[in-house]
């Protein structure tokens, strides 16, 4: 039995949501304050969620429409915690910037030096490492992810920190 068919809806081709659904979501997803070119993304990751739901075996919902508008409202709110995580983020990074850093050129010279050191890593310690400064993302989270323990997703942590940080001092950035 196919994956769309455990859905139990009638569909028109291969699409889990009809028209009708996805107008509601897009609307939802709008009216959540999502921007508008954000908006194709959304209706994408409902249409996920959906297909994910029925591919483990699960129930199909109740009622579709009103399921997919909540996972839209979550993903709305989703979003904004992200914005926001990203913008406090920034203001980080600017006061930092301008406290330590007060001229442009110092600014460049360590931006340039962290994305050389960052090349030099290998492959899973930079990967945590931009998880957990750059994605914001808590240590517990990024193991979940990655399907390791939080102990090494720590461990690999501290050894990419202390490889970029060896790597600013031999360059006598920081």
């Amino acid at each position: 039995m196919s994956v769309l068919r455990r859905i139990g809806r009638r569909v028109q081709g291969d699409d889990p949501l009809d028209a009708a659904q996805e107008r509601r979501v897009r609307a939802v997803l709008a009216l959540g304050g999502v921007p508008q070119a954000d908006l194709p993304d959304g209706v994408q990751q409902v249409r996920l969620r959906l297909l994910e739901r029925a591919a483990k075996g699960h129930e199909a919902p109740r009622d579709v429409s009103a399921w997919a508008a909540v996972v839209a409202s979550n993903l709305a709110m989703d979003w904004h915690r992200a914005k926001k995580r990203q913008e406090r983020l920034g203001e980080r990074l600017a006061s930092l910037r301008q406290h330590e850093h007060p001229s442009g050129e110092d600014t460049s010279v360590l931006s340039l030096a962290v994305a050389q050191g960052l090349d030099e890593l290998p492959d899973q310690q930079r990967q945590v490492l931009v998880l957990r400064f750059f994605a914001d993302l808590p240590v517990r989270s990024i193991a979940q992810e990655l399907g390791v323990p939080e102990g090494t997703v720590k461990s690999r942590l501290h050894t990419a920190v202390r490889a970029l940080r060896a790597r600013l001092h031999e360059d006598e950035v920081v």
